[in-house]
């Protein structure tokens, strides 16, 4: 203990010192952090540029919901897609109040669960429809009843028979609805912070006029998000139109195809002293199937024939796709 206590020679140097200003009694300031903005909307930006494709999705959507509306309920209605923009599951539910018509489904085989929205003032308005009315709005909002349910369930099946279709766009899915809720507290399938895609549909009539949202979470595209960006389907465009350029020289192509009836084999002093009236013998006969040739290169077997006076060949069976060269040099 005593090698830890100062000395009075040891404490009069020190105070000595910290009159002098040798000692700094001030503790270092430790260097602060540099600390780095993150702009979360800048982040969803970039989300939903690797999603673009999908856009092509939501307007081929709302031109099959105009469809829906003019077979099923009889009335012309506008249906166009409005926006879309990615945010957290839980702000998306707040903007929701009880009744809304949520209808949860999924889209096999991508994994998750999604939400066909219909608000309110637009579920009153098309089951308004659906029993020959007009549409009218109702004064004030009330619970639905369970035929309400019943209809609204039913028209919610077709609108994602048509979400089917559009997706076909991009992926071919298989969606089928799982459950329909009217209470926004009773709606779960994600965490409350996942982001999900929100698109945003409005349906216009005479009449009336509402949205119709579609919620889909972002994990669920991450397996094919490479599919789902403007450069995938740029290239994709590019080599189609290539492809058609490319079959459409190669059909005024000309090629010449030979149909062989046989093969020998001769030494050369044997083909000189060939003369007229000389008989080659072939190693096949009548019944042997004659090979048919595409430049040389051996894509056929038929038998021979004659059609409406003339010699013919008719193909039987196809040869090696990867063209059977090697049999060039074979005895026929």
């Amino acid at each position: 203990m005593s090698d830890q206590i100062l000395s009075q020679e040891e404490i009069d140097a020190l105070l000595s010192s910290v009159d002098k200003g040798d000692v700094d009694l001030e503790v270092d300031k430790k260097e602060e952090a540099e600390v780095e903005s993150y702009d979360i909307a800048s982040r969803r930006m970039e989300l939903r540029y690797q999603l673009n494709a999908l856009e092509e999705v939501y307007d081929k959507f709302a031109g099959l919901l105009h469809n829906l509306f003019a077979s099923f309920l009889r009335k012309s209605m506008e249906a166009k897609f409005v926006s879309t923009e990615i945010v957290k599951f839980k702000e998306f539910l707040e903007g929701f109040a009880s009744p809304t018509s949520f209808n949860i489904f999924n889209m096999e085989p991508l994994l998750g669960l999604s939400l066909l929205v219909i608000e309110p003032g637009l579920v009153f308005s098309l089951i308004d429809c659906m029993f020959g009315g007009n549409g009218k709005p109702i004064a004030q909002v009330r619970e639905f009843t369970l035929i309400e349910q019943r209809m609204m369930k039913k028209f919610a099946v077709e609108a994602l028979n048509s979400l089917e279709k559009a997706m076909e766009t991009v992926h071919s899915v298989k969606i089928s609805l799982k459950k329909s809720e009217t209470k926004p507290e009773f709606v779960y399938m994600l965490a409350p912070g996942d982001l999900v895609i929100v698109v945003l549909f409005s349906v216009k009539a005479d009449a009336f006029s509402g949205d119709i949202h579609l919620c889909l979470p972002y994990l669920m595209f991450e397996p094919i998000k490479d599919q789902l960006s403007s450069r995938y389907f740029r290239d994709k465009d590019k080599e189609n139109i290539f492809g058609a350029r490319i079959q459409n020289l190669l059909q005024n192509t000309k090629v010449t195809i030979v149909a062989e009836l046989g093969r020998t084999v001769y030494t050369i002093s044997d083909t000189l002293n060939l003369r007229e009236g000389d008989i080659l013998k072939l190693h096949t006969g009548p019944q042997d199937l004659i090979t048919i040739t595409v430049e040389g290169i051996p894509k056929y077997q038929g038998v021979p024939g004659i059609v409406k006076g003339s010699r013919a060949i008719q193909i039987t069976e196809l040869l090696d796709q990867n063209g059977g060269a090697n049999n060039n040099g074979c005895n026929r």
